[in-house]
């Protein structure tokens, strides 16, 4: 995939791979998505001594550029490998030798969605491409910020850990007590040292959040309007339009028809 006139800047491409595995190095920033389970994945980071850590569909791994290790899985394996240039993670402000703790496991479902557009992308216009790879490495550009080791106090680092747990359970039914019992806070001072760091209330992040993932559901996918709303956390139709008309100007059916 070209993202702009020279250099590629994002590429995506799905992966069959036998039973197997081996090493690996990788030079680049790399996102893979698994499209089937692998109970019995195992994988190190840095060294050759490999840890069981069972994947499933719609789960994987984030990792910076220099990473090397060992990865084994004994069922053929399929999954989405998508690579982030240099030029991109400065057009985003990713510094191209940014550390952080690798990512393993369960992904920002937002983060996940915007993946596989960015790997299906090659079927529509230049604009829409580069829009929905600009959108990826944004975002990953957040998810990067709350992984980074060192720095902040421990209340920083307790928001985080409630930023990671929104984010891996965007379409359940997320509660303040639930928030604030993850951050080890009260309700009371949960709720000022949130909306003091990030600028908003826990509420109304939560709802920004959900509409950014509803956005890419309604450009990327044939879902239903009623399954759209289910996968953004609203069990309520008429609840998730009125949320969305707010943030985008428009309802999802009209959103979806000027895609």
């Amino acid at each position: 995939m070209e993202y702009g006139r020279h250099e590629p800047k994002l590429t995506a491409a799905l992966h069959e791979m036998p039973p197997g595995g081996g090493a690996f190095a990788l030079p680049r920033l790399a996102m893979g998505l698994f499209q089937v389970d692998q109970a019995f994945h195992r994988f190190s980071i840095g060294s050759d001594r490999r840890e069981l850590i069972p994947l499933s569909a719609g789960q994987g791994w984030i990792l910076p550029a220099g990473a090397s290790g060992f990865c084994e899985y004994d069922a053929p394996l399929d999954f989405l490998m998508v690579e982030i240039s240099e030029g991109l993670l400065q057009d985003v402000g990713i510094d191209r030798d940014l550390v952080f703790r690798p990512l393993v496991g369960t992904l920002d479902p937002l983060l996940v969605q915007l993946a596989k557009a960015s790997g299906t992308s090659g079927e529509h216009a230049s604009l829409y491409a580069e829009t929905m790879q600009l959108a990826f490495a944004a975002h990953l550009a957040k998810v990067l910020a709350l992984v980074q080791p060192g720095g902040g106090s421990i209340e920083d680092r307790r928001l985080r850990r409630v930023l990671d747990y929104i984010h891996a359970n965007l379409a359940d039914n997320l509660s303040l007590d639930d928030m604030a019992s993850e951050a080890a806070m009260s309700r009371f001072h949960f709720v000022r040292a949130f909306t003091r760091a990030l600028g908003t209330s826990p509420l109304q992040y939560v709802i920004g959040e959900r509409m950014k993932l509803a956005r890419v559901l309604l450009q990327t996918t044939n879902l239903s309007i009623h399954a759209v709303a289910h996968r953004s956390g609203y069990e309520d139709v008429s609840r998730f339009g009125q949320h969305f008309r707010r943030h985008v100007g428009t309802t999802p059916a009209a959103f979806r028809s000027e895609c």
